[in-house]
């Protein structure tokens, strides 16, 4: 009797000892929610300023002196570093053309659907496909002529204002990283596809620069639009991981905790 009593003790304390796993759970999805909400904010408050500043040349003189920096003094065909700056400027604003940019998004919403996540790749196609109609729609409504401080290094055909290359990094690799996350079950593994978004974003709009196509103003507002869109991309998935519309690690803690 004494040998049931204490089963009986242990079966009634069992449920007790799995339910604080779900607090941890929501506690760690709430930071990512706010983050993404200040992102947003930030994005479209910073280009809103930049809007409303480029068309009236107040940002002409710091665009002009940035540009002309980047540029060998006796040779302004030349990037500071020389050749091997120019061959690697190539390569990295690659990782933003629309081309590559379409091979990456179509890899990862075939994988998903091959995993059967179809909600989560109609997420990524979304973000994806909504910030490149975006981009195309800022630059048919500012028309903003290229830089002709310094030669240009790469063929161009599109407006300057926001710098394409740069927004869309900015909406498909942090896009990308934060659904990565999501799956992560480490503090270390949910920063670290964050964290190379972020930085592949940030050398993406540097090499526009240093190949002299755009104004810094255009790269900035082009991450700045690109981070708004990201960020609201973002809470919108978020919002149906919470309904339980989207696969996620997050619905994944309920079958772990009742094993």
């Amino acid at each position: 009797m004494l040998d049931d009593a204490k089963s009986d003790r242990k079966l009634a304390a069992a449920p007790l000892d799995r339910k604080p796993t779900a607090a941890p759970l929501a506690t760690r999805a709430a930071r990512p929610w706010r983050l993404a909400l200040v992102t947003a904010v930030l994005g479209v408050v910073v280009f809103t300023a930049l809007a409303l500043l480029v068309p009236r040349a107040a940002t002409d003189g710091l665009d002009a002196a940035v540009l002309r920096t980047l540029r060998q003094l006796d040779d302004s065909r030349l990037p500071l570093g020389g050749d091997m700056v120019l061959y690697a400027a190539r390569d990295i604003t690659a990782l933003g053309g629309t081309v590559v940019l379409m091979i990456v998004v179509g890899l990862v919403v075939g994988y998903l659907m091959v995993d059967r996540r179809l909600r989560d790749a109609v997420a990524v196609l979304a973000a994806s496909i909504g910030g490149l109609l975006l981009v195309v729609l800022l630059k048919l409504l500012f028309a903003r002529d290229r830089p002709s401080i310094v030669p240009h290094l790469v063929i161009t055909h599109s407006a300057s204002f926001p710098s394409g290359h740069s927004m869309l990094s900015a909406v498909i690799y942090p896009t990308l990283g934060a659904l990565l996350a999501r799956f992560a079950k480490r503090r270390g593994t949910q920063v670290l596809p964050i964290a190379a978004a972020i930085a592949i974003t940030f050398l993406v709009g540097v090499s526009r620069l240093v190949l002299g196509v755009h104004y810094p103003t255009d790269v900035l507002a082009g991450w700045s639009a690109g981070a708004a869109w990201a960020g609201f991309s973002w809470l919108a998935v978020d919002r149906l991981v919470r309904q339980g519309k989207v696969e996620g690690r997050e619905n994944d803690a309920p079958e772990s905790s009742a094993r």
